[in-house]
């Protein structure tokens, strides 16, 4: 079974709203860095870039998380994150406060140029 095929399973077997706000993170990422893999990453979905892991994300029974697989990448966000709970590598939200386009893109971006970097 293919990563995909794999977060595929894994989505469908979330509620509606936490399958409905991941699959729109998950094309979000997917749009924002088009050269980045699916793949399962600490036991999570996950993108890798350039056989790296880019960022991860799961469902809880409470939230959502976000993870841009660097403290440093929440560091650099902290202020505009101010409205979510954050830890050292997570972004918790939920699917009816989700993390708006513009800061995952944002997010993705800084995590993208550490990579790069």
């Amino acid at each position: 079974m293919s990563a995909s095929d794999e977060i595929d399973s894994y989505l469908e077997g979330l509620p509606a709203d936490q399958r409905e706000a991941l699959e729109a993170l998950r094309r979000r990422v997917a749009e924002l860095v088009p050269e980045a893999e699916e793949a399962i990453s600490y036991g999570m979905p996950a993108f890798r870039y350039r056989k790296r892991p880019l960022v991860g994300y799961k469902a809880a029974k409470e939230h959502l998380s976000f993870f841009p697989m660097s403290p440093a990448v929440i560091d650099a966000h902290a202020e505009d994150l101010a409205e979510w709970s954050t830890s050292k590598g997570t972004i918790r939200f939920t699917p009816d406060h989700p993390i708006p386009d513009d800061l995952l893109a944002s997010l993705v971006a800084t995590r993208v140029s550490e990579l790069e970097s």
